[in-house]
This record gives structure tokens, C-alpha cells and sequence, in this order.
């Protein structure tokens, strides 16, 4: 990449470990200037279900909710920004300004040395990580419980929700894990079996989510399904046809995600 190519990338961390580009930040600009998911997407050029999927990430990564938000289709519904939206809005603005001053004099010095390379300028770049597990949640870890070969660590996302997760002593103590310790928890979309709140039984595993359906989206092989559990946090769902169609799950229908602790995995910034 020859000096002249070089381009501010504003890798937007905070709280969250996880990389929040550009584009979400223009989306959640133009809702809080449409006050609809629907309308802010047309603006975006994304589709509906892409801007909720942003949305719902958005409000996922950070501390507390980014967008309030009531879906009603393509045509109803509103949302809003948050106060704490708008500190975000701010703060990347402030950032991505003074990040285009400070790479604008880097160009001008490598411009101005013979020895610039292509090696030199792609320091400019910052490792954004992506990762194929449609649920990525901030949290900090409240408790954590020694084995002899295993620990179990407790990681509070909301108010109202603590996933516990399995991993091994070793990886614990490279990740620095501790009480205190901010972390990201990741989920695969099939991870979660889902049954209705009503009747639930015991079961071995260490999670259980429950929420309000937000969405059904039924497919040739899976369906998903997208679950409101609260304090602005969403959980992504993918199970069979065939079972979808026998929960027959509707939007308000009360559920649970029952998750393994081995099942979810941590990690930090």
C-alpha cells in the first residue's frame, strides 16, 4: 500500500473487546435523526433486517443499551437513542476527528521519507476480529471457582442476566481472568435449545436465558429465532425446521435458552 493510500479506520473498542466499524455508528446516527430502525436503514442502504441485526450487536457490546427500540414491520414501530448512545455518537466523532489529524501528519512524514514502505504504513492498521458467533455480549466477571483441571467463571452481561462458562485453568490464567475482569463472552447461534418458559424442567445446563420471542425467521433447514431478554440485550437462536414448527414460537411467546457452560467461550482485549 503505497503512503498516499493511507486511510483513517477507527476501530471503535470501548468496553467491549470486540471491533464496532464505521458504519454502526452511521446507523445509529440516522436513527436518532429518523427515530425509526426501518427509516435509518434506507438511509444506511442496508436492509430492515440487517439495521436490527446492527441494533441488536450494538446494544450487545456495550455496558448499557445504545437504542431503545419497538419493532413494528418495515413500516411501524420507533426508536431512540439513548443517553448513553449519544455519549458514544460523541465520543467517536471527537475520536475520528482527531485520529484524521493525527494520520494526515504521519502521511506527510512518510511522503517525505524515501525509505517509507509498505511494511511501515500497514502499522496504521488496527486487527479487527471477526468471529462467525452471531452472539457477542460485554461483561465482567463477578465470581470465579478454581478446579483442579477446570474453572468456572461467572460473567454478569445485564442487571438481570450472568452466564457462567467453563474453561480450563490454563486459559484462565493466560486471559488474566478475575472478579472485576471485563471480558466478551461469545455464543453460537446453535448452541441454545429453546423451550417455553411454562412447564420448563431441570436440566444439566449451567444457563438458562429467558425472554420474550422478538422475531421467527423460518428457512429451508433452520429457522431463527431471536430472543428479548432484557436490559437491551438480544439472544440469537438458530434451530431445525422441524422443530420450529412444532414449538411454533410467536413474537411475545415466552422462552428459555437452556446453554451448556462448555459451550460458551471468553475472551478479553
Amino acid at each position: 500500500m503505497p503512503p498516499s493510500a493511507i486511510k483513517p479506520v477507527l476501530a471503535f473498542l470501548g468496553q467491549t473487546g470486540d471491533k464496532v466499524g464505521g458504519e454502526r455508528f452511521d446507523l445509529l446516527a440516522a436513527i436518532g435523526r429518523r427515530g425509526s430502525i426501518s427509516a435509518a436503514a434506507r438511509e444506511a442502504g442496508l436492509s430492515y433486517r440487517a439495521a436490527w441485526d446492527a441494533v441488536n450487536a450494538l446494544n450487545n457490546l456495550f455496558p448499557r443499551p445504545l437504542v431503545e427500540a419497538r419493532p413494528g414491520g418495515r413500516h411501524g414501530g420507533y426508536a431512540t437513542v439513548t443517553e448513553e448512545g449519544r455519549r458514544i455518537l460523541a465520543a467517536h466523532r471527537f475520536l475520528t476527528g482527531r485520529l484524521e489529524t493525527i494520520v494526515a501528519d504521519l502521511q506527510d512524514a512518510l511522503l517525505a521519507d524515501p525509505d517509507g514502505s509498505e511494511t511501515s504504513t500497514s502499522l496504521l492498521w488496527s486487527f479487527g476480529m471477526k468471529t462467525s458467533a452471531r452472539n457477542t455480549f460485554y461483561g465482567v466477571v463477578s465470581e470465579v471457582t478454581a478446579g483442579a483441571v477446570n474453572a468456572e467463571i461467572d460473567v454478569k452481561i445485564s442487571e438481570t442476566t450472568t452466564l457462567t462458562a467453563v474453561i480450563t485453568i490454563k486459559s484462565a490464567v493466560n486471559l488474566g481472568i478475575h472478579p472485576g475482569r471485563e471480558v466478551f463472552a461469545l455464543v453460537k447461534a446453535s448452541a441454545p435449545i429453546l423451550v417455553p418458559e411454562e412447564g420448563i424442567f431441570r436440566t444439566s445446563a449451567r444457563n438458562r436465558l429467558c425472554g420474550a420471542v422478538l422475531s421467527v425467521e423460518p428457512g429451508a433447514v433452520n429457522s431463527e429465532v431471536v430472543l428479548d431478554l432484557g436490559s437491551g440485550k438480544t439472544l440469537v437462536a438458530i434451530i431445525t425446521k422441524e422443530s420450529a414448527d412444532a414449538l411454533a414460537f410467536e413474537p411475545g411467546d415466552r422462552v428459555c435458552a437452556l446453554i451448556k457452560a462448555s459451550q460458551i467461550l471468553l475472551g478479553v482485549e
